[in-house]
């Protein structure tokens, strides 16, 4: 990853940095026409002093760098150093910046790693849900726009399946255009095959992932959840669980952190994660 950062960063910016810097001359030859031998330099400075040279000349040049990164995944040891050495460029004055994006459990365990606390300081943005009169309208533009038909009662699966949920409006779009990429219209078998196929993947990729990181205290709290049919009270959580406020308070802000549950006024909380609900009862079943 940060190769391509690197590359694609001298890539975007070769008119405005010095490409001669990667070249040495390492032989002179007198001959009749003269001759000249000139061989990449082998550079063994560290990525984050290339890195810094690029953006030096970019900000002499008047302008910065943007790195953006999709998907974040804490686990990546290239991640953490990523933010790690933007923390150095930003403490250094360099006109440099950072936009990352991801899903809500792997931005919380990221925001909680110790080399890389300082980006809790950084602005933040909740997606949130997506209205099912946006999505209805992205899925049709995106048809039309590209001159295909679709089957009406296909798209309005298509959106209830979504409930909103950024993630799945990529994934089930994709899936449905994947399976019918070489036809001009997409029929209803279309929609529910593309739709079975994308919630598979929410099922492993998503509530799988999300439930096995949870700890046996985050279970036994969001169990208690499924008492109730909608919406959940601090007051009883604190009940049932024997609790203190305190410690079901910390409970409460891990989960919403993680986007897993969301606040739905004052002391209320309600699944926010769409199908972790069914995900948590039918394991709760095994």
């Amino acid at each position: 990853m940060l190769e391509e950062i690197e590359f694609g960063a001298k890539r975007a910016a070769g008119h405005l940095i010095d490409p001669s810097k990667n070249f040495e001359v390492t032989g002179l030859g007198i001959a009749p026409l003269g001759s000249v031998e000139v061989n990449r330099v082998h550079d063994a400075s560290t990525w984050r002093y290339r890195m810094s040279d690029i953006i030096d000349q970019l900000n002499e040049a008047g302008t910065g760098l943007l790195v953006t990164v999709d998907e974040v995944d804490p686990t990546l040891d290239e991640m953490i150093q990523l933010a790690a050495t933007y923390q150095h460029f930003v403490t250094d004055g360099k006109r440099v910046a950072l936009l990352m994006a991801g899903l809500p459990n792997n931005v919380s365990t990221l925001l909680n790693h110790k080399t890389v606390s300082f980006l809790r300081r950084a602005q933040q943005y909740h997606l949130g849900r997506i209205a099912d009169y946006d999505v209805r309208e992205a899925l049709i533009r995106t048809i039309q726009e590209n001159d295909r038909l679709a089957d009406a009662e296909g798209i309005d699966r298509a959106v209830r399946s979504i409930s909103g949920f950024p993630f799945l409006l990529q994934l089930v779009g994709y899936r449905v255009w994947d399976l019918t990429s070489d036809s001009k219209e997409i029929s209803s078998r279309d929609f529910d095959l593309g739709i079975k196929i994308a919630r598979d993947e929410m099922d492993d990729r998503i509530l799988a992932a999300t439930y096995r990181e949870l700890t046996a205290e985050d279970k036994r709290f969001l169990i208690t959840m499924l008492d109730d049919e909608e919406e959940s009270t601090t007051a009883d959580l604190v009940e049932r669980l024997k609790r203190s406020p305190q410690q079901v308070s910390r409970y409460r802000r891990r989960m919403i952190d993680a986007g897993i549950i969301g606040e739905r006024g004052r002391g209320l909380v309600a699944f926010e994660l769409p199908f972790f609900r069914d995900y948590l009862a039918a394991q709760c079943m095994k």
